[in-house]
């Protein structure tokens, strides 16, 4: 108390990170310290740090909900401001799975649930990337919600969801009407695609058990979602997709690599017994 009273001595003065006193007390969640600093007629309650994270960035991050709290009650504190990354309150708290500081944020008429960071990732996408399946459940219940905005890359939180192997978020996007199941981003890699990469048998079998998703679609580089479960050796995936009718496993890619050349060259012997064909399999068998 004595300090903030002293003469001389600047409520918001920035440390050599560039944080002001306001920042460090809202981070460590001082609500008393927060409270007294938010009391000064001449504090910034809005100040931004260095990486332009405000007080109500670093609060909402650690899921501080009173700190929240306090400085939303604030009119001159802006709760939909970015950093320099592009990342506001919500996004941080949805990457983090606050789901007390997402509901608080989405309480407020002038916080747009769909904003971008500077990838054009949105706190929905972060959500999903991050497997936070709480907050993911809270924003799809919010009218306006794109569902399906991709970033600049063209990822879906679809895409971000399957790729990392979050099945109840697959299940929750999939259960939208305004999420395309096949979305390719910018190289042509859908959300069974990535599925595929990453081993993932649920998700897999969830996207093939929908008439709107091609098990054969090929990426950029003509790639198929078995090239790469073949690539990952991931044997589960691979005899899933080897189920299909629709999908061909001796289709090459645009440098005329099949699924059996990737198994062959990552040495995934059981992924090459079930790709090779039977001759070949055969001899193989005689020769053993």
């Amino acid at each position: 108390m004595y300090l903030v009273e002293a003469g001389g001595c600047s409520i918001n003065q920035k440390d050599n990170m560039g944080d002001t006193p306001l920042a460090w007390a809202a981070g460590n969640g001082h609500e008393a310290v927060v409270e007294l600093l938010l009391s000064r007629a001449d504090i910034d309650p809005d100040k931004p740090g260095e990486d332009g994270q405000t007080p109500l960035i670093i609060a909402a991050c650690d899921g501080l909900e009173g700190v929240v709290k306090m400085l939303l009650g604030r009119d001159d504190v802006n709760p939909d401001k970015s950093d320099m990354y592009g990342q506001t309150p919500l996004s941080y708290a949805a990457e983090n799975g606050h789901v007390g500081v997402v509901e608080i944020l989405l309480g407020r008429d002038d916080v747009n649930p769909n904003k971008p960071d500077v990838d054009g990732q949105t706190p929905l996408g972060w959500a999903a990337w991050s497997g936070r399946e709480a907050v993911v459940k809270v924003l799809l219940g919010q009218d306006g919600i794109d569902p399906d905005k991709p970033s600049r890359s063209g990822q879906t939180p679809l895409m971000r969801a399957a790729g990392d192997g979050h099945v109840g978020i697959v299940k929750m996007l999939l259960g939208r009407d305004d999420v395309n199941p096949d979305k390719p981003d910018m190289y042509g890699q859908t959300p069974l695609w990535w599925a595929a990469v990453g081993g993932h048998e649920g998700i897999v079998e969830m996207l093939l058990g929908r008439n709107d998703v091609n098990p054969g679609k090929p990426d950029h580089v003509g790639q198929t979602p078995l090239h790469r479960a073949a690539s990952g050796g991931h044997e589960g995936v691979v005899r899933i997709l080897l189920g299909r009718d629709d999908v061909n496993p001796h289709k090459p890619d645009k440098y005329g690599q099949t699924p059996l050349s990737f198994a062959i060259g990552g040495r995934h012997a059981r992924v090459i017994a079930l790709l090779q064909p039977p001759a070949a399999a055969a001899d193989s068998t005689a020769q053993a």
